[in-house]
């Protein structure tokens, strides 16, 4: 039996298979609002047969967008455009999932393909950043502004409407991005927060920021399965590490957290990553064997067979692909034909699997 295909049982759902389409940011939106591409782009992973597609950093406010062009859920109007992505999805069998997020002091920057730069807050399509301390990430980059208390608990109710939002727009997978060194993961690596009240120094202090926003959020889902995505390490001497991660995912599955989504890397700019194929995967078998939590293998998955080989070797309990997913949408269909399984592809589809 090929793992790859088999079902994954959540509490209240079954994923079809255990490829995952990880968030992945288009930068084409307009003031938040989705558009026919984000329904295309995603629509596509659904007919194509991934298990679950988690929608790209989706921000809780305006100034947590990492660009301007970004996706948001900070407005009751955007949730009309979200729901018809979701209806469409279901529609496939897959799940909609969104990554709920905010970019702190790596936001307001210019789209990547034109140059990636922060904006500074007094030009056209910047705004002041924020983040636990003062400290830019980039020494050209306008200084963030250290967050109050009272401003500390503003952003954890917005979490809060935004998962309401995301519930009410049909998501089914709601995921906290607390990774790649965006708000969340400023919070938590002591390279980045310096504080010196109860949301820094001590472990326990710097993990109260994503404690408080699972608090608020759990509290409006219904059925829906919430899921983190950490960075498993900084890869940076006296940042967050491993050890850590671990211990806060104890802490996160106390809470009801249901998936573990162990990614690495993009708290600092001098960061020192190995990269290579599954150079991520042993920070997820790491987190499931010693909490229990199931985990998604993320980082450099390319085909059907390694995906397979990291399941059938207990290293995590699905994966997560994007960029293979942007090489070819219907990876799903590939994966199945290098491991000898006869997918059942959209029925508009179907004649695709004649050669002759």
């Amino acid at each position: 039996m090929k793992m790859l295909f088999t079902s994954l049982p959540l509490k209240n759902h079954t994923l079809q298979n255990r490829i995952v389409v990880s968030p992945m940011c288009q930068y084409s939106a307009t003031d938040g609002f989705a558009a026919d591409w984000h329904l295309v782009h995603l629509g596509q992973f659904a007919i194509a047969k991934a298990g679950a597609i988690i929608q790209e950093a989706t921000s809780v406010s305006p100034e947590g967008r990492i660009t301007y062009a970004d996706l948001g859920i900070w407005k009751d109007e955007h949730v009309t455009k979200l729901k018809q992505i979701t209806q469409f999805i279901r529609s496939q069998g897959s799940i909609p999932g969104i990554q709920l997020a905010h970019a702190g002091r790596k936001a307001s920057c210019e789209k990547p393909w034109i140059t990636r730069n922060q904006i500074a807050p007094d030009k056209n399509n910047g705004w002041q950043t924020v983040a636990p301390s003062d400290i830019p990430f980039h020494e050209k980059d306008h200084r963030p502004k250290a967050l109050s208390k009272e401003e500390i608990q503003k952003l954890v109710t917005a979490f809060k409407t935004a998962a309401e939002r995301a519930v009410k727009a049909g998501y089914e997978i709601i995921e906290i991005h607390a990774a790649h060194g965006y708000l969340v993961h400023q919070f938590l690596s002591p390279l980045i927060n310096n504080r010196t009240d109860e949301y820094g120094e001590s472990f326990e202090n710097r993990i109260r920021f994503l404690s408080e926003i699972i608090d608020a959020v759990k509290d409006v889902l219904t059925t829906q399965s919430l899921w983190v995505r950490i960075s498993a390490t900084d890869w940076a001497e006296g940042g967050w590490n491993i050890s850590e991660s671990t211990e806060l995912t104890k802490v996160l599955k106390s809470k009801g957290v249901e998936v573990l989504d162990v990614s690495s890397g993009g708290a600092v700019r001098h960061q020192q990553i190995t990269t290579g194929l599954n150079y991520q995967v042993p920070f997820a078998e790491e987190i499931k064997i010693k909490t229990g939590i199931l985990t998604g293998a993320v980082g450099l998955i390319k085909t059907g067979t390694q995906a397979e080989e990291i399941l059938q070797s207990n290293k995590a309990d699905f994966v997560l692909i994007g960029r293979e997913f942007l090489r070819n949408p219907h990876f799903v269909a590939t994966a199945a034909q290098e491991l000898g399984i006869d997918l059942q592809w959209a029925s508009q589809y179907e004649r695709g699997k004649e050669t002759d």
